[in-house]
């Protein structure tokens, strides 16, 4: 994609100090929707026809132990609803996503939202049923009925966790409370995105701008402290006054995922999230505790950042600032479009070709409007090209998230073009893999076409805080994560002051006494919304320790180690995401890939402080 026609000022949040509406940003920088529904009227009507897809499904309950051929055909009836009501979920709520006020948007999620309550209540039977066949059934069954060759992962997976299915009864009842479960998360969603207003502050030029999440990221890199400071400020200190409401928010969502766990009889609310995707307990533990017992690369490099910005004491506020600012310019989209795919060759040519589609396909939303949800994710639906959001700022850390989520993006393509629907969706896991495999090849280049000391040490920079943020701060936010449910578990409260305290201690623990205290900075949990998902959050860690050892062998073995990456992308959850990694060429269930990561940030320090020391 070529760069004519464009100029940096298209970028919305260049062009006035106050965020624009969606309608002024120009249709080549906005998904394109109408590639999953060309209008409202064809939303409509595939909802309407989810009744009797759900009545087709019902139809089979009480009728599994019939035939092999039965049994079939309710779950070629499951798969038929499921992919038909996940389309309607990913439109209504990329729609709501674009513009989080919008009326008509709210509800269309809340209609399918509560269809999904009926969905799920359908479904209830099938695990229940398929447990209470007499013991051989299943494999008989599959040895009569060639369709269910397909189904063979899927039903032993069911046949895994037996002990955690409760009856036709139980389960129905646990579908029913869907939508109150997910209260917690649609609330803090609506508060965070739609409700939530920051004040303005002055920039660097003495302006005054309103702050908002995504600009939150640029006022971070400000080489001016004070505008960093007030920024920084301005945003928790909202977030602050706030504070009570998202604690009894977080509070409800860790409360619901104790009832889920205790109602399946687990032991722990972690051993049940560990189960989905049968990761084995050690694999967290060991994440955790490896970075625990490596801390002080960490603390090394706090000093470092401490030493070259020359300030008495380093404040949270100081650690995004890039240290060799000089060389730190602003990178249009198309730029940074043409940069990623150059970055990304050695992942090969049809790869790349892919890239270019989903740029003049439109596959991405790319700049912060008003109303539009925060952050960035890639989403999608089967049978339909993926979706990446945006909230691009113009700065070399967008450049990686833009590689990150089309890693995202990529997965779900090789995936869903590989995989029958069943196994079309991927673990949380695997899912981290591609997208940081994109942004360690990405560095990669740039480091190797860098020859100039001071845009070397830039990269540098970049690359330790990428492992700081991907690791440290993942396993630090794991390690509140995994306390304040251990604390439900206890029956204890969860309140504001509980938790900003647990935070602050967990903060003190990482960084000792080389980071300042703000008087806000307790309360940085009321902004995470990864906490919605229980133990989410560990799994940057492992992502990216995994995707270091892959892309590590892609780029030093080339084909042979491509062609199992490749393979990894194409095989969805047709088989659990530690055996994926495994035939891929990674072991989680060792050490040695987070000690590796652990390894490359200490090498990565060693060099900038080498570079910094000889300058």
């Amino acid at each position: 994609m070529g760069r004519r026609g464009y100029d940096k000022t298209d970028s919305p949040s260049r062009r006035s100090s106050s965020l624009p509406e969606r309608d002024t940003v120009d249709t080549r920088f906005s998904w394109k929707l109408e590639d999953i529904y060309a209008s409202g009227e064809e939303w409509e009507r595939d909802f309407t026809a989810i009744p009797g897809l759900i009545d087709d499904l019902r139809s089979h309950s009480g009728r599994l132990g019939e035939t092999a051929a039965r049994l079939c055909e309710a779950l070629q009836a499951r798969d038929r609803l499921a992919e038909a009501f996940y389309r309607l979920f990913v439109y209504a709520h990329l729609l709501r996503d674009q513009d989080t006020r919008n009326p008509d948007s709210q509800a269309l999620a809340e209609r399918v939202a509560r269809a999904g309550t009926q969905v799920r209540e359908a479904f209830s039977f099938l695990s229940p049923e398929i447990l209470s066949l007499p013991d051989g059934r299943v494999a008989r069954y599959l040895e009569e009925e060639e369709g269910l060759a397909l189904y063979r992962h899927d039903l032993a997976d069911i046949l895994r966790v037996r002990d955690h299915v409760l009856s036709p009864p139980e389960e129905k009842l646990l579908a029913l409370a869907g939508n109150m479960a997910a209260a917690p998360r649609n609330i803090f969603h609506m508060l965070n995105n739609a409700d939530i207003r920051f004040p303005t502050i002055r920039d660097e030029s003495g302006e005054d701008v309103e702050l908002t999440k995504g600009r939150f990221s640029r006022f971070m890199e400000s080489t001016d402290r004070r505008v960093r400071r007030d920024a920084y400020r301005a945003l928790l200190g909202t977030y602050r006054s706030y504070a009570n409401t998202l604690a009894a928010t977080l509070g409800g969502s860790v409360t619901q995922d104790v009832f889920f766990a205790r109602a399946r009889r687990y032991p722990s609310t972690l051993d049940a999230a560990l189960d989905r995707d049968n990761i084995p307990k050690a694999v967290y533990e060991t994440t955790l505790r490896v970075v625990r017992e490596n801390i002080d690369p960490l603390r090394r490099y706090h000093l470092l950042r401490k030493r070259i910005l020359g300030y008495e004491e380093l404040r949270p506020y100081d650690l995004f600032v890039p240290l060799f600012p000089e060389v730190d310019e602003e990178i249009p989209f198309e730029r940074a479009v043409e940069t990623v795919i150059e970055g990304l060759e050695p992942l090969g040519q049809s790869y790349g070709e892919v890239l270019r589609r989903a740029i003049a396909s439109r596959w991405i939303d790319v700049y912060e409007t008003r109303g539009k949800r925060s952050g960035a994710y890639s989403w999608g639906a089967y049978g339909i090209h993926p979706y990446v959001l945006l909230n691009y700022q113009a700065k070399l850390d967008d450049v990686f998230t833009l590689a990150h989520e089309l890693g995202h993006a990529m997965h779900s393509h090789y995936t869903t073009n590989a995989q029958p629907y069943v196994y079309s969706d991927y673990s949380i896991f695997t899912a981290e893999v591609a997208s940081t495999t994109n942004e360690a090849i990405l560095m990669d280049h740039l480091l190797k076409g860098t020859k100039e000391r001071e845009k070397k040490l830039f990269l540098l920079n970049h690359y330790l805080d990428q492992i700081r943020g991907t690791v440290y701060t993942q396993v630090l936010f794991a390690e509140f994560e995994r306390s304040i449910h251990e604390i439900a578990e206890r029956d204890e409260p969860l309140t504001s002051d509980s938790m900003s305290e647990l935070f602050r201690d967990l903060h003190r623990e990482f960084v000792g006494d080389l980071l300042a205290e703000e008087p806000d900075q307790s309360v940085y949990w009321t902004r995470i919304p990864h906490f919605y998902s229980g133990f989410y959050v560990y799994q940057y860690a492992t992502g990216y320790a995994a995707a270091t050892a892959l892309s590590q062998k892609i780029l030093r073995e080339g084909e042979p180690a491509l062609r199992r990456y490749l393979d990894l992308l194409r095989s969805g959850s047709s088989r659990y995401p530690i055996d994926l990694l495994r035939d891929a060429g990674v072991d989680m269930t060792s050490p040695e890939p987070l000690q590796e990561t652990i390894r490359l940030f200490d090498r990565l320090l060693g060099e900038m402080e080498e570079l910094v020391g000889h300058g």
